[in-house]
């Protein structure tokens, strides 16, 4: 093994079982050594996001058995190398996406899932925008492939990915039309949307006077019965991008039935000859390709990483957190209260 600092022992945040935030666990453990093509990486910020919402509830597609310690992403700095992986990446920073396992002050991670982070980005700002900067970027350009003067709808355009979707389709010269609590509609109106109530009950038909013509694109996270109203808003060309299903996230019983759902009808409405089309975006389609996947990966977080750094792209940070408040963070980001993502960051005796 190959090393700069040879760490021993790891703090992590452990997810027992089905539990309310405060359940959460501290524990520590010995770190094994970074294995063939494997690195340790020193985590600088992870966040929280919906899919650790909802794993707490036993609620997330394809999620690991309890107990396991969640983290989606993270951003650090390799501190060891195992054999075969190039020393030269000790002491760079690096982001990877984990889906699990991110919440910890060190992690093993391999070493062909790093991502450059670059110079300048600090890595708050890093991990604020890695998953939701890839997701928003992927929706709008690779998927949706929304043009110059186009208009998109984007519903939780306060949120992690939605505000992070609502600078880019502006920095790309498309109107946004964003869905947020009356709370942060003056800063939805900074980022360059024009803000909607997502509580009032004539919301479509709000949305549907800012654009009589129908919209361009739809980024629809919520799902549940309001996906058919977001189906309507499209213009003839139009795409519907559904990203989750928020909706249900407190529904008993099968978690993936949801899911399922929103394929058929997809589907359902993909067979319809209107010229719409709809989508279901998977943040993990076309890792079976692992080496075209991850180089996509590289060259969208690189796209969004240099409007951050030029500073066309704010990072939207609710709060930052030390790891062993995790509870609190999850809590925090749960409330529904906040602008952005919650980020944990290390304890003050770990930085």
């Amino acid at each position: 093994m190959n090393t700069t600092t040879l760490v021993t022992h790891v703090t992590e945040i452990v997810l027992p079982g089905e539990v309310e935030p405060d359940g959460l666990r501290v524990t520590t453990r010995d770190l094994p050594d970074p294995a063939a093509g494997q690195v340790v990486l020193r985590m600088e910020a992870t966040g929280v996001a919906f899919a650790e919402q909802q794993m707490r509830r036993g609620k997330y597609y394809d999620q690991p058995p309890f107990p396991f310690v969640p983290g989606y992403d993270v951003v650090g700095t390799v501190t060891a190398t195992g054999p075969g992986v190039d020393t030269a990446l000790a002491g760079r920073r690096f982001a990877a996406v984990t889906k699990t396992g991110a919440w910890a002050s060190h992690l093993v991670v391999d070493a062909e899932d790093l991502m450059p982070v670059l110079d300048g980005v600090s890595p708050a700002a890093a991990e604020t925008v890695l998953v939701n900067g890839i997701t928003a970027w992927q929706m709008l350009h690779r998927t949706a492939k929304v043009r110059t003067g186009g208009t998109v709808v984007v519903l939780g355009a306060n949120g992690g990915v939605g505000s992070t979707l609502v600078q880019l389709a502006r920095h790309a010269g498309i109107t946004v039309i964003g869905t947020a609590s009356p709370r942060h509609h003056a800063t939805v109106r900074e980022l360059g949307a024009t803000p909607v109530d997502y509580r009032d009950p004539d919301m479509y038909a709000k949305i549907r006077e800012f654009a009589p013509d129908g919209v361009d694109a739809v980024f629809d996270h919520v799902g549940g019965a309001g996906l058919e109203q977001s189906w309507r808003l499209l213009r003839r060309g139009g795409t519907l991008v559904s990203y989750g299903t928020a909706a249900t996230k407190d529904d008993e019983g099968n978690s993936q039935l949801p899911v399922l759902k929103v394929f058929a009808r997809l589907a359902a409405w993909n067979s319809l000859p209107n010229g719409r089309s709809a989508h279901f975006y998977n943040y993990w389609a076309g890792r079976r390709r692992r080496a075209m996947w991850q180089r996509r990966l590289n060259e969208d977080l690189a796209q969004v990483l240099r409007l951050v750094a030029d500073g066309s792209l704010v990072p939207q940070i609710a709060a930052e957190l030390p790891l062993t408040e995790a509870a609190s963070a999850l809590e925090l980001a749960e409330s529904r209260t906040v602008l952005g993502k919650v980020i944990l960051v290390p304890d003050p005796h770990q930085a």
